[in-house]
C-alpha cells in the first residue's frame, strides 16, 4: 500500500482528495507539456488550489508532517551543512541540525526522491539522520533566497550591525525582514536559546550595556553582553512580533509569540517590565515537545506512580500540586492530564495564560476572556458537561469554593497552590478561607515537588561521601557507599551537569487523615500519621536521588533543606 502511495503522481493524489476534477487535471497536464513548469506550481498559478491545501494533501496521502515556512526561522548550522547550489537544485530548505541526536531536518517538495536523498546523505555524513517535512514548492524556493542570501549566526549579525544603521521603521512595518541585521539578530538569540535547551531568555539593561542571559536547567548564565546601543532595536522588535504597544514604555506589559524554530513549533510567553536603565524583557520558552513528558519518563519511584496511577482512576476529587514558581507544576498537571486525555472523557481548563495548546482539551486563558477571571470561569464550566476540570491555580477564596464545589458534585479537578509542602496545603487553604471539614474528603491526592539537575552521565566521577554529607543523607561512618560529583565535559558544555529531573513527595488521603484534617489536627500529627502509611518528604526523595547517583548532595541543598530531616545512621 505505502509503495502504491508512492508511485501516485501528484494530479492524482489531489483528485483523489478531491481538490481537483477530471477536467481541470486534463487543464493542468496540457499546460505542463506546453510550458514545463511543475505542476504543483502550475495549480497554485491557475487558482485551482492554494499552496498549503497542496501541500497538506501530500502529507496526508504519504503519511509525512507538513509544515508552513511562513513563521520559520532557520538554524545557521543546518544551512551550512548543505550548500546554497545545491539546496536550490533539488529544492531542499535544510531547517535544523541536532549535534546530540545527530539529525538534520529539511523541508522539501519530494520525499521520495531516493537519488536526492542520498545524494544528500553522501554531503552532511552517512551518520547523520535526515528527517524530512513537505513544504510547499513556492515557498521552498523563496526561503532558500532568503536565508541563504543573509548572515544568520550571532556573531556575523553583530559585526553588520556595527558597520550601519538600525532603521527603526524597517523594524515596525516588518516588510522584507532578513533585510535588517537587528530582526535576523532577535532570530539567531531565540534559535541559540531553544537549542540549548533554555526555559527562559532575559534581556535586562543596565547603565552603558544590554546583558543577555539564559535560564539553563534552573540556573541563569550570561551569554552575551551587547553595548546599550543594541537594546532599543532589540526591545522593539521583541515588542512588535509579540503584538504590544511600543510606544508604551513605561508600564509593564505581556505579550506572546510563535515561530517554528529547530524544526518543531516553539511558543514564547513574553513580559516587559520597566526599569531605571530601560525595560527588562522576559521570554519562558514553551517548547511542547521538549516540556510535556509523560509520567513514565519522569524516572519516579514506582511506589509514587502507582499511586499517582491510583488517584487518576478516582472519579471525583481534587488534586492538588504544590511548589514554588519554576518547580515544573504545569508540567506535572499537563502529565497527569495526559493520562486520563481521550474521547471518552471531556476535560476543560482555565489557565492564566494558557501554556501548551493540547488536542481533545478545551482550553481558556482567562485573562484574555472579558469578565473572567477564575471563579466565574468555573461556574461557566460547570454548565459544559465536564468530566475533569484544571484550574491553573488556587489563588483566593471565591476560586477556591468553587473549585471544591465542582469536586462535590463528582468532577476531577487538577489545580495548583503555592505552599513549600504537600502537608503546608491545609493550612494555605485554611488562610484562603475553605473550612477543615469541606477539606476532608474532597482532597484525593497533594503532590509537591522541585526541579533538581542531574548529573553528567559521561564525566561524573565516584567519591567516597564526607562526614557531614553521611551526616546529612543519614549514613553510619562505615556505611559502604559510594557517591557522585559533577566533573564538566564537552557533552554538558563543562557544567557537569545535563538535564532536570522532578523530586516528588505525594501524600494520598484517606479515611484517617481526612478525619485528622476534620478535627484540625497539627502538622505534627498528619506527617507521623502519613509516615505511618509510607508518607516520603522531598527530603527523603532527594537523598534516593543523590544515592543512585542522579544528582548531587549539593544540588538537592538547592531545593531542599536536608537538614530539617537528618534520620538516624542506617
Amino acid at each position: 500500500m505505502a509503495e502504491q502511495r508512492k508511485r501516485l503522481r501528484l494530479g492524482d493524489l489531489l483528485v483523489q482528495q478531491g481538490l481537483l476534477s477530471a477536467d481541470q487535471l486534463t487543464i493542468l497536464l496540457a499546460e505542463q507539456r506546453n510550458s514545463g513548469v511543475p505542476l504543483g506550481r502550475l495549480v497554485v498559478r491557475l487558482g485551482f488550489a492554494t499552496e498549503s491545501a497542496v501541500r497538506d494533501a501530500m502529507a496526508r496521502t504519504v503519511g509525512q508532517e507538513s509544515i508552513d515556512l511562513t513563521n520559520v526561522v532557520a538554524d545557521p548550522d543546518a544551512l551550512q551543512m548543505v550548500p546554497q547550489d545545491f539546496a536550490r537544485r533539488n529544492q531542499i530548505l535544510p531547517l535544523a541540525y541536532s549535534p546530540t541526536e545527530a539529525s538534520l531536518t529539511i523541508a522539501t517538495t519530494e520525499i521520495f526522491n531516493v537519488v536526492v536523498m542520498d545524494q544528500l546523505r553522501a554531503l552532511v555524513g552517512a551518520d547523520i539522520d535526515i528527517r524530512s517535512q513537505i513544504a510547499a514548492e513556492a515557498q521552498v524556493e523563496e526561503y532558500i533566497d532568503r536565508f541563504y542570501g543573509y548572515e544568520l549566526s550571532v556573531d556575523g549579525i553583530l559585526k553588520e550591525i556595527e558597520t550601519g544603521e538600525i532603521d527603526y521603521e524597517s523594524l515596525r512595518a516588518g516588510g522584507d525582514e532578513y533585510t535588517q541585521p537587528m530582526v535576523r539578530l532577535v532570530n539567531a538569540l531565540l534559535v541559540d536559546a531553544v537549542k540549548r535547551g533554555a526555559s527562559d531568555i532575559h534581556f535586562e539593561p543596565e547603565y552603558a550595556f544590554l546583558r543577555i542571559r539564559y535560564r539553563i536547567d534552573g540556573v541563569l548564565e550570561t551569554v552575551r553582553s551587547l553595548h546599550k546601543t543594541f537594546s532599543s532595536g532589540i526591545t522593539v522588535r521583541l515588542k512588535v512580533v509579540s503584538n504590544m504597544n511600543i510606544a508604551e514604555t513605561r508600564a509593564p506589559q505581556d505579550g506572546r509569540l510563535s515561530l517554528s524554530l529547530n524544526g518543531r513549533q516553539v511558543d514564547f510567553r513574553v513580559s516587559t517590565q520597566p526599569t531605571i536603565y530601560g525595560e527588562n524583557i522576559v521570554l519562558r520558552v514553551l517548547d511542547r515537545e521538549k516540556s510535556i513528558i509523560s509520567l513514565e519518563h519522569m524516572a519516579l519511584p514506582a511506589a509514587t506512580m502507582e499511586n499517582l496511577n491510583r488517584l487518576l482512576a478516582r472519579p471525583e476529587g481534587i488534586m492538588i500540586v504544590t511548589g514554588p514558581t519554576g518547580s515544573g507544576k504545569t508540567t506535572t498537571l499537563y502529565s497527569l492530564l495526559a493520562q486520563v486525555n481521550d474521547e471518552t472523557v471531556n476535560i476543560m481548563t482555565l489557565e492564566d495564560p494558557v501554556e501548551y495548546p493540547l488536542n481533545l482539551l478545551r482550553q481558556t486563558s482567562v485573562n484574555e476572556v472579558a469578565r473572567m477571571d477564575f471563579a466565574n470561569g468555573i461556574r461557566s464550566i460547570m454548565r459544559q458537561d465536564p468530566d475533569i476540570i484544571l484550574v491553573g491555580e488556587m489563588r483566593d477564596k471565591e476560586t477556591s469554593e468553587m473549585a471544591f464545589r465542582a469536586a462535590m458534585t463528582g468532577h476531577q479537578v487538577f489545580t495548583t497552590l503555592h505552599t513549600n509542602s504537600a502537608l503546608g496545603a491545609f493550612p494555605r487553604l485554611m488562610d484562603l478561607g475553605i473550612q477543615p471539614g469541606i477539606m476532608a474528603g474532597n482532597i484525593i491526592g497533594i503532590v509537591a515537588q522541585r526541579l533538581v539537575r542531574m548529573l553528567c552521565k559521561a564525566c561524573k566521577q565516584p567519591y567516597a561521601p564526607a562526614d557531614e554529607e553521611r551526616r546529612l543523607l543519614g549514613l553510619s561512618a562505615t556505611a559502604d557507599v559510594q557517591l557522585y560529583k559533577s566533573v564538566g565535559c564537552v557533552e554538558c558544555s563543562g557544567k557537569g551537569y545535563k538535564g532536570r529531573t522532578p523530586i516528588m513527595e505525594l501524600l494520598v488521603m484517606d479515611t484517617d487523615l481526612d478525619e485528622l484534617v476534620a478535627r484540625g489536627a497539627t502538622a505534627r500529627e498528619l506527617r507521623d500519621t502519613a509516615k505511618r502509611k509510607g508518607f516520603q518528604t522531598l527530603a527523603d526523595a532527594g537523598i534516593r536521588r543523590v544515592l543512585d547517583g542522579v544528582s548531587t548532595v549539593t544540588e538537592i541543598l538547592r531545593a531542599v533543606d536536608l537538614s530539617l530531616s537528618i534520620r538516624p545512621p542506617v
